[in-house]
């Protein structure tokens, strides 16, 4: 397993048995304003995610002898981004 990942699911902090079988009542709607033609207009739809890489990444497949793969993998976490950044160095021109 990898440091990255939890050993357990995140907790939400919420008692989800309780707001499983709470029934919404009538005066609940009450507390919510009404939606507006103007409170509609101001709405932004976020679509999320990280913007898109001016230089996007590729995959490819490629073989290399396992003593070479397991000493770049020794060097640490960002293992493969500093492989790249060597390949980009000596890359013909």
């Amino acid at each position: 397993m990898t440091a990255s990942k939890r050993s357990s699911p995140r907790s939400l902090g919420s008692n989800l048995a309780k707001v499983a079988v709470h029934v919404i009542q009538p005066e609940e709607y009450e507390e919510l304003p009404e939606l507006t033609d103007d409170m509609l207009a101001r709405g932004v739809v976020n679509k999320g995610g990280r913007p898109r890489s001016e230089n996007p990444k590729k995959l490819i497949s490629i073989r290399l002898p396992e003593d070479v793969i397991l000493k770049w993998r020794a060097t640490g976490p960002g293992w493969q981004t500093r492989m790249a950044e060597k390949l980009a160095r000596v890359a013909p021109k």
